[in-house]
């Protein structure tokens, strides 16, 4: 379903995985209970990364390092499982925004409890830190994606997750022909 959904025809979808037609229809009565499965795993895959992100350490800087890092590992992984979480052309699809929300949700909320744990910050603020770093994670790994020979993941991850934890005060000023590193 690498060209959507509506692109995707179940015999090559059968093809791609090595099964037949008829025995992909045993498993799944139609593309869409396909596509709803397999948007479920990989939701679930991300949530997992974040959420052993969030558990590996009590290092708050590492944590950040790490939630970053799980987004950018999660989009460069084989498969391009991402393109269905973050590009799906059925965003309009309940059953598939209800599965993309709950799985922004659980993340968000994983990163939303370290916060209000360490800082003492209320939920809701807690919760909109939370989204600002998921934003930040998500928008930039994708952004990263396509231009990943220029920089590579550990120092995008390493200037993302340096601005996600010291802000853009926390950059030294270059000159001219200087260039940032990690």
């Amino acid at each position: 379903m690498a060209q959507g959904f509506h692109a995707a025809a179940m015999d090559d979808i059968a093809d791609r995985a090595g099964v037949s037609k008829p025995v992909l229809y045993q498993h799944f009565p139609g593309k869409r209970d396909l596509y709803l499965a397999l948007l479920e795993e990989h939701v679930s895959e991300l949530a997992d990364r974040v959420g052993e992100a969030m558990a590996a350490t009590d290092n708050n800087r590492a944590r950040v390092d790490a939630a970053v890092g799980a987004y950018f590992a999660f989009i460069d992984s084989d498969g391009e499982a991402f393109r269905l979480v973050f590009e799906s052309d059925l965003r309009n699809d309940d059953d598939v925004r209800a599965i993309v929300d709950r799985g922004t949700g659980v993340c968000v909320e994983a990163i939303a409890e370290v916060i209000a744990a360490d800082t003492g910050a209320d939920p809701e603020r807690a919760l909109l830190l939370a989204s600002g770093l998921t934003g930040l994670a998500e928008t930039s790994a994708r952004w990263w994606l396509p231009r990943k020979g220029t920089v590579s993941r550990d120092e995008a991850v390493a200037l993302m997750s340096a601005l996600a934890w010291r802000g853009i005060s926390g950059f030294p000023r270059l000159a001219d022909g200087e260039q940032l590193s990690s």
